[in-house]
């Protein structure tokens, strides 16, 4: 049974989120530390665009200044997504892919693996999830009666996976959709007829309003079933702590980045 690190739950701003992950990857990478479990939190509010999207195609950027919600865009793939400070729990896993079992980098191959730690956790609050493999329309999910909790995204780099996404615990249809763009619909109420099919929190589907630690520690205990492996609570190294600075001042931060997706980092 393999030992990976353990990041305990905090909560920072949306740069210094996507920044760490980053320094993750690249410590990783360099072997600088272990296969690493992490989980944080948004304050404020946010959304993440993919990296390789157009900002103002996918948020209203007006709406996200009013509210006070960050915008960043990440190094991973994927669509825009509302991360709401008080109704989510984000995790990323940082590991080489060989220690995954990924064979012939096939990532791909390990979006099921992983989010068999958040179907875990499901289990260990009271339910049980499916997962969703990606197609054109949509990224891989994990859904409670076919309404989609979580939202999964990736990236690899020297053999190295990071894998981040959402543990949505509560959802608010109508502030997601002021900010997020839908090109086809004409009307907030034609998304949010969508929405409420499509998406859910696990609380709702609970129908238990359990806490974020409880939710935190579900998770913990459905990686280590799902990944077969031990965990130890461990920070950041150094390196990692002034890489993430680094990156959060020069890339981050930057209008460059997140509105061109540009970088000089």
């Amino acid at each position: 049974m393999d030992c990976w690190r353990l990041l305990k739950l905090e909560t920072a701003d949306a740069y210094t989120n996507m920044a760490v992950d980053e320094a993750i990857l690249t410590a990783r990478i360099e072997n600088k530390v272990p296969d690493t479990l992490r989980f944080y939190q948004w304050k404020p509010s946010a959304v993440s665009i993919g990296r390789f999207q157009t900002l103002t195609d996918q948020i209203h950027v007006d709406a996200c200044k009013k509210l006070g919600v960050d915008v960043v865009r990440r190094i991973s793939g994927g669509g825009a997504v509302y991360h709401d400070q008080d109704g989510e729990v984000t995790y990323s896993i940082v590991a080489k892919l060989s220690d995954l079992g990924c064979k012939d980098l096939d990532m791909l191959s390990v979006y099921p693996k992983i989010c068999n730690g958040l179907n875990e956790a499901i289990k260990i609050l009271g339910t049980k999830a499916e997962y969703r493999p990606p197609d054109p329309k949509r990224c891989p999910n994990l859904a409670i009666s076919g309404k989609k909790i979580s939202g999964n995204a990736q990236t690899s780099k020297k053999g190295v996976l990071l894998q981040h996404g959402t543990f949505m615990m509560d959802i608010d249809h109508t502030k997601m959709f002021s900010l997020l763009r839908v090109p086809w619909a004409k009307t907030l109420d034609d998304i949010l007829a969508v929405s409420k099919r499509k998406l859910t929190s696990a609380r709702q589907e609970l129908g238990s309003n359990f806490s974020t630690q409880d939710a935190y520690h579900a998770l913990i205990e459905g990686f280590k079933i799902a990944l077969n492996i031990q965990l130890v609570e461990s920070t950041l190294t150094e390196y990692e702590q002034k890489l993430s600075k680094k990156l959060r001042k020069e890339r981050f931060v930057t209008e460059d980045w997140n509105i061109l997706g540009k970088t000089s980092v």
